[in-house]
C-alpha cells in the first residue's frame, strides 16, 4: 500500500508556524495537535522566518515605487478623459 501525501493548506502551516515561534507549546505538542510529523512544524518555522524578511526588504520599495508610478498615471488618463468629455460636451451643445 502507497502512502498518499497530503498537502496542508497555507493557513494551517502560517497558524502552526506562528504557534511553534511563540513557543508555548514545544514542536512535539504542536505536531501531535495538528497531528503531523515534528519535522514539519520545525520546516514551516524556517520557512516562515525566512520569508519575513523579505517583507522589509528594498526590493518592496520599488514595487511601492511602481505601483505610485501607475496610480499616477491613471490619474492623468482619468484627467485628460474628462478634458476631453468636457470639451466635446461644449462642442455638441454650442
Amino acid at each position: 500500500m502507497k502512502n498518499i501525501r497530503t498537502r496542508h493548506s497555507a493557513e494551517l502551516k502560517y497558524r502552526v508556524a506562528l504557534e511553534a515561534i511563540e513557543k508555548q507549546s514545544t514542536l512535539a505538542e504542536i505536531a501531535h495537535k495538528y497531528k503531523i510529523h515534528p519535522n514539519l512544524v520545525n520546516t514551516w518555522k524556517r520557512d516562515f522566518l525566512e520569508k519575513a524578511k523579505e517583507v522589509f526588504c528594498k526590493k518592496n520599495k520599488n514595487e511601492s515605487q511602481s505601483n505610485e508610478k501607475l496610480i499616477n498615471q491613471l490619474y492623468e488618463e482619468i484627467g485628460r478623459s474628462k478634458i476631453e468629455i468636457a470639451w466635446l460636451k461644449k462642442k455638441l451643445f454650442s
